[in-house]
C-alpha cells in the first residue's frame, strides 16, 4: 500500500444546503475509505470544502437581495455542520472564498499563462442588453440540444447529464431578465485541452482500464472519441476570483478552473495550521490521490483537473477516481428548485441521533454502478430489519448475557467446539473480506460484508442457547460467551467506517483498547479474560409507521 493518501470529495456549492444525494454519492464513501484507511495505520489527508465561487451563488445572491458574501457565509456553516454531525471526518474543510485558495488559483493561472498554456480567443458570447452583462453557464436557459430538455442550463443538462456551452441551447432565454440575449464580441483565455488527448488516453484507458469503474472509463472515452476542444478557463462575472494577468479587467477564473484548485489551497492551509509540508500530498509520487465525486463532475475531475496538473509540471495524478451515478427519491430525481430532496439539517433536527441509520441506508444502497434510488419504506425496513434486528439485537443480547452471568466480566473460555471455532474463523476473516470490497470502491457490497458478521453472531447465539445451559453446564457457557463478546468487539472495529457513532458508542461499552486497530481483529482475541465490561444501552431503536408517515407526507404537491 502507498506511503500516504490524499483523498479529496467534491466542493459542495455554497449556494443551498446539501441532500441525501450529495451523502450517498460522495460524503459516505469518502468518509468510509478514509476511517478505514486510519484503522490500517495509513497516513490519510482527507480534504474538501466549499465551492464558493460560480454563477449559482451571484443568482442565489441576487434572487434574495443579499451580497454574495452573505450566501456563501450562511451555507458554508450550514454545510460544514451537517458534515460533522453525519461523523464525515475531514482532516480539514477549507473555502474557496480564502486568501490562501485566491493566492493559489490565481499562481497557477500566471505559471500556466507565462508559459504560453492558454490560447486567448475573440468570440460571440450571449448577453443581456437589458442587465448590461454577459450570460455565462446558469445566466442562460433553453432547450438541451441532445435530449430536448427545456430548463437544460448554459453549462450542463440535468435531465441527461450532458455538458453545454451557453451558445449550444437552442432558444435560450436570460435567467436574469427572461429575455432573448443577443450575441456580443468577447476575449478570453482557454485551456487547449486538445493538447492533453494522446495523454490523458494513455494514462487512463490504457494504464486504467482495469482498475477504474466502467461508468467513469466511458464518459472519458467518450469526450477523447468526440475531439477535446480549447475550454475557457475565464469568465465575464464580477463574482469570483480576478484574472491576475494583464487585460483579466473585469473578469474572473471560470470556477472550474479554481474550484480544483479549492483541494490544493485546503491542503496548504492545513499545512500552515499543522506545521506540515503539503507538497507531499500532491508532488510526491508515493502518494496516493484519490478524487471522490459524483458522476456530474467526472470530466472535471478526469479531463481539465488533470490537465491543469500536467501542464504545472510537478504533480501528481490521482490514482482512481471513483465516481458515483446519482441517488433518486422515490422514484423521482432530487430536485433542489423544487424541493425534491431529503435536507441533512432537516434530517437532524427530525432524527436526532440517527446519523448512522442515515449513512448505513444510504450505503447499503449506494448507486455505485447505476442510478438507484431512496426510499422511506426502505429506510424503515433496513433500520428496523437489520440495524434493530441484527446488529443492536446481538450486540444486546451479549451484553446482558455478561451482566446476568458474570457481572459484566470475561470469563475464562474452556474447550472450544466446532461452532466456536467456526464463529471465531468468521471474525478473522471478515477484516480481509471487507478491505478487498473497500480496496475496489465496493462500499455497498463491504456494508452487507460487515452486517453478515453480526448475523454470524445471532445465529451463533441462537443454535448454541447459553441461556439453556447455563445450570447444567456453565463450563460451555463462558466459551460461549467468551466468543461472542470476540465478535462483538470485531463489529466494534469493521463498523466503525460504516457507523462511526455507534462504533464509538459500542467501543465504549466495551472499554475496548483505544489503540485496537483493523489488524487486530485478525487476532480474534480482541477482549481479555477478567476484563471488566461498560454498562450496556441499545444502539438502535425501532422507527414506527408514523415517522415515515410524516417524511412521506411532506414530499406529496
Amino acid at each position: 500500500m502507498s506511503k500516504r493518501y490524499t483523498l479529496t470529495a467534491a466542493l459542495p456549492y455554497t449556494n443551498g444546503p446539501i441532500h441525501i444525494g450529495h451523502l450517498a454519492g460522495v460524503y459516505v464513501p469518502a468518509d468510509i475509505y478514509a476511517r478505514y484507511l486510519r484503522l490500517r495505520g495509513k497516513e490519510v489527508l482527507f480534504i474538501c470544502g466549499s465551492d464558493e465561487h460560480g454563477v449559482a451563488i451571484s443568482m442565489k445572491a441576487k434572487k434574495e437581495g443579499i451580497t454574495p458574501k452573505e450566501v456563501i457565509d450562511t451555507y458554508h456553516h450550514l454545510i460544514k455542520d451537517s458534515f460533522d454531525a453525519f461523523g464525515i471526518s475531514f482532516d480539514y474543510y477549507g473555502r474557496t472564498s480564502s486568501d490562501i485558495h485566491r493566492e493559489t488559483a490565481q499562481s497557477f493561472f500566471k505559471k500556466l499563462h507565462d508559459t504560453d498554456c492558454f490560447e486567448t480567443q475573440t468570440t460571440n458570447q450571449l448577453y443581456d442588453a437589458k442587465e448590461d452583462q454577459f450570460l455565462a453557464d446558469r445566466y442562460v436557459v433553453g432547450t438541451c440540444p441532445k435530449c430536448n430538455y427545456d430548463e437544460a442550463y448554459g453549462d450542463q443538462c440535468e435531465a441527461c447529464g450532458s455538458s453545454l456551452n451557453a451558445t449550444d441551447l437552442i432558444e435560450p432565454k436570460s435567467a436574469l431578465s427572461g429575455e432573448t440575449p443577443s450575441m456580443k464580441e468577447t476575449t478570453h483565455w482557454y485551456l487547449p485541452l486538445n493538447r492533453y488527448e494522446t495523454f490523458l488516453r494513455t494514462w487512463i484507458l490504457e494504464g486504467h482500464k482495469d482498475d477504474w469503474k466502467t461508468n467513469v472509463l466511458g464518459q472519458v472515452k467518450s469526450w477523447l472519441d468526440d475531439g477535446l476542444k480549447p475550454r475557457a478557463v475565464t469568465r465575464d462575472l464580477s463574482w469570483g476570483i480576478p484574472v491576475p494577468v494583464p487585460g483579466g479587467e473585469n473578469k474572473v477564473l471560470y470556477v472550474w478552473f479554481d474550484a480544483p484548485i479549492g483541494y490544493i489551497s485546503a491542503t496548504k492551509e492545513w499545512a500552515t495550521k499543522t506545521g506540515n509540508d503539503w507538497k507531499p500530498y500532491w508532488q510526491d509520487t508515493d502518494t496516493e490521490l484519490v478524487h471522490f465525486i459524483g458522476k456530474d463532475n467526472i470530466v472535471f475531475h478526469c479531463i481539465i483537473f488533470p490537465a491543469i496538473l500536467k501542464a504545472m509540471g510537478d504533480y501528481i495524478m490521482p490514482k482512481n477516481v471513483p465516481a458515483n451515478e446519482f441517488l433518486n427519491l422515490e422514484g423521482q430525481k432530487l430536485s433542489t428548485s423544487k424541493n425534491w430532496a431529503v435536507w441533512l439539517h432537516e434530517y437532524l433536527e427530525e432524527f436526532p441521533n440517527k446519523q448512522d441509520v442515515l449513512r448505513y441506508v444510504l450505503t447499503a444502497n449506494a448507486p455505485e454502478t447505476k442510478d438507484n434510488d431512496f426510499t422511506w419504506a426502505d429506510f424503515q425496513t433496513r433500520n428496523n430489519s437489520e440495524l434493530v434486528a441484527i446488529f443492536g439485537n446481538f450486540v444486546n443480547r451479549v451484553m446482558v448475557l455478561m451482566y446476568k452471568y458474570y457481572d459484566s466480566v470475561v470469563p475464562e473460555p474452556n474447550s472450544y467446539t466446532k461452532a466456536d471455532k467456526d464463529a471465531l474463523q468468521a471474525l478473522s476473516e471478515s477484516p480481509t473480506r471487507i478491505a478487498d470490497l473497500l480496496e475496489e470502491y465496493k462500499f455497498r457490497a463491504a456494508s452487507q460484508e460487515m452486517m453478515q458478521l453480526a448475523r454470524i453472531g445471532n445465529k451463533y447465539l441462537a443454535d448454541e442457547e447459553p441461556w439453556k445451559l447455563i445450570k447444567t453446564n456453565p463450563e460451555r457457557v463462558a466459551t460461549i460467551m467468551y466468543t461472542a463478546i470476540q465478535l462483538v468487539a470485531g463489529l466494534a472495529i469493521v463498523s466503525e467506517p460504516f457507523l462511526p457513532h455507534t462504533a464509538e458508542k459500542l467501543q465504549s461499552m466495551l472499554k475496548l483498547n483505544p489503540n485496537t486497530g483493523w489488524e487486530d481483529v485478525n487476532k480474534v482475541s480482541l477482549i481479555p479474560t477478567n476484563h471488566n465490561l461498560g454498562e450496556a444501552s441499545l444502539l438502535f431503536e425501532k422507527i414506527e409507521d408514523g415517522i415515515i408517515e410524516i417524511q412521506q407526507a411532506k414530499l406529496m404537491p
